[in-house]
């Protein structure tokens, strides 16, 4: 029945579209579909429904924006293929895009998601590569192999180098791929697609904090989950019908005011700010690293534009969305919050976590001299995970407003590492260095003991060798009576 309407729906729209001819006339959008599209859909809308009545619900085709306004190619086109007598591209890169949508293309360039690709030198790449994979998927692009662990883990978040092999077609280990940081064969950078699925490209969907949830969830950055057991996303799921999804100008305050969803925080319009496609323009903290970094550092080394947008600047424009549902003071407070978790994240763990660990590898590398291998000792996990998961776990809860992310999954799953298997690894690295006979090893080990002594000896830490301050512990124990009264028969 559908594939009848929307038949139906075609006709209209090759004929005369009623009073809409005009309009597309005055707003430069093409006043019918182009024979070349007219010609695709006579196969397509077949052999390909389902994108067919994407296509068909789409504003694209609202537009007379069909198949051939998209995948047009030239002949001089890397990815170029002849197609039924048509020049064409599979692949639909942000280039394309950017002859209608100019300013949400330049935004995204300028942004964080554009440069995602680069993971395949970074060491979340080194794990699935070499220490989770192998060299067993062979293409004719990577003869010599590529883990199977990277192709379809890493790149379909962050985006594969698209490669092409030598009768044209898309090389299968980089070619289904929709990662937000894709490298296309023009040379462009991203998919519009990771965010705007094809082929309706619904601004609805990517309201939806599910649309983000393929990349930002799971151990690590678990943004998605963060979201669910906030206040905000309890709001969403509740109000849902109330969100006004579809309004073509979406802005916080006037069309909808029930709950915001990432794209609100992040992206879209409110009554002080235009919406932008750069997501990283309102947030201050780079919480990836293991010590955070102020956001427009990181575009620095990534010599994207924004960099010159100050880490503050980006703080007050997020004020400012929040300001669309709460009170100033409501975000006041709660930012002197979510800033006073990062301290103590940073202060208590992640600088004397990271010095530990680098000298402890400086150790390693000596004890163990060609031999040495990153993530072949347990040690190089425990940081990791510390840091890379809990860290980020904690850092991204109170970001978000979810507390038991912040506690339970973030502080205390980093306290209870760091106390029952970090610092015993430790000893037992500086115990081993001790009695090697090697006296470079010998004088690092006892550089490690000091480090490590100094640490325990800290305010944050000394509670646990048994000096904890006491007045704080008299106050502890009166709270402790407090509390047990409570309970009392």
């Amino acid at each position: 029945m559908r594939v009848v309407l929307w038949t139906a729906a075609l006709a209209l729209a090759v004929g005369i579209q009623g009073g809409n001819v005009q309009a597309a006339q005055k707003s430069g959008l093409p006043s019918q579909l182009s024979e070349e599209t007219k010609t695709c859909l006579q196969c397509h809308k077949d052999i390909n429904r389902g994108m067919y009545q994407q296509w068909g619900s789409s504003k694209h085709f609202g537009a007379n924006v069909g198949c051939y306004e998209c995948h047009q190619a030239d002949a001089g086109d890397k990815d170029a293929m002849q197609h039924n007598g048509f020049t064409v591209s599979i692949i639909v890169s942000p280039k394309d895009c950017a002859k209608c949508h100019e300013k949400e293309v330049k935004e995204f360039e300028g942004s964080h998601h554009s440069k995602a690709g680069q993971i395949m030198g970074s060491l979340d790449n080194l794990l699935a590569e070499v220490v989770e994979g192998n060299r067993g998927m062979k293409t004719e692009s990577f003869p010599d192999g590529i883990s199977a662990a990277a192709v379809n883990g890493c790149w379909q978040c962050h985006g594969s180098k698209v490669k092409i092999m030598k009768d044209g077609r898309l090389d299968p280990a980089t070619w289904p791929n929709s990662g937000i940081g894709r490298i296309n064969p023009d040379g462009s950078t991203g998919s519009c697609a990771a965010c705007h699925q094809r082929h309706d490209f619904s601004a609805a969907q990517a309201r939806n904090p599910e649309n983000c949830g393929k990349c930002h969830m799971g151990p690590d950055h678990p943004q998605l989950e963060v979201y669910n057991e906030s206040k905000h996303g309890i709001a969403f799921r509740a109000n849902k019908d109330k969100m006004n999804l579809d309004s073509p100008k979406w802005i916080a305050g006037e069309d909808y005011s029930a709950a915001p969803t990432c794209a609100t925080c992040h992206m879209s319009a409110t009554k002080d700010l235009d919406i932008t496609h750069n997501v990283g323009l309102r947030i201050k903290w780079n919480n990836r690293p293991p010590i955070s970094k102020l956001s427009h550092t990181t575009d620095k080394r990534w010599k994207l534009e924004s960099a010159n947008y100050t880490a503050d600047q980006r703080r007050k424009d997020m004020q400012k969305v929040c300001i669309s549902c709460h009170n100033k003071n409501f975000t006041d407070n709660f930012f002197v919050q979510y800033e006073a978790l990062i301290d103590l994240y940073h202060e208590k763990f992640a600088k004397p976590g990271m010095e530990l660990y680098n000298k402890a590898t400086e150790l390693l590398k000596v004890l163990k001299g060609k031999e040495y291998a990153k993530f072949a000792q347990l040690i190089d996990y425990t940081w990791f995970e510390i840091w890379h998961h809990e860290g980020r776990r904690a850092r991204h809860g109170a970001a978000m407003m979810a507390p038991d992310y912040t506690h339970w999954h973030g502080t205390y799953e980093v306290a209870k590492h760091w106390y029952g298997k970090y610092i015993p690894e430790l000893e037992e690295l500086i115990e081993t260095a001790k009695h090697s006979g090697n006296k470079e090893a010998e004088k690092l080990g006892g550089e490690l003991a000091t480090m490590l002594e100094d640490v325990k000896k800290n305010e944050n830490h000394k509670w646990s060798i048994g000096q904890e301050n006491e007045a704080d512990k008299k106050l502890r124990l009166e709270r402790k009576k407090e509390y047990d009264a409570g309970y009392a028969n």
